[in-house]
């Protein structure tokens, strides 16, 4: 069994389609730990949503969608799911749960 590196793709960096503020803390870069270590995931920090946005394809598309697929993951944190949602697993929860709510996001 391949292990797929979620920080490597479907997306880079240069995909991202919002701005994100420079890091100023750190402790979470995956640069620095390799995965992002909290169960939280911090939708300003431009590494943890990569790599929330790349698991969330390499899990829930097939490999000849997964960039449109976390491109829309990228969409919807930043426009749809609710702020008060902060964890992973919630976050993934209510994509899969609205995703054909919004077809054009």
């Amino acid at each position: 069994m391949t292990t797929i590196d979620h920080r490597l793709s479907p997306l880079k960096k240069s995909d991202l389609q919002f701005t994100y503020p420079p890091s100023t803390s750190g402790g979470d870069d995956p640069s620095k730990r390799g995965i992002p270590d909290s169960k939280l995931l911090n939708r300003s920090e431009w590494y943890e949503m990569l790599y929330f946005c790349n698991k969330f394809a390499n899990e829930n598309a097939n490999a000849t969608n997964r960039h449109a697929v976390a491109l829309k993951a990228e969409r919807l944190i930043k426009r749809q799911v609710p702020s008060n949602l902060h964890s992973h697993a919630n976050i993934e929860d209510w994509l899969k749960r609205n995703w054909e709510l919004y077809p054009n996001a």
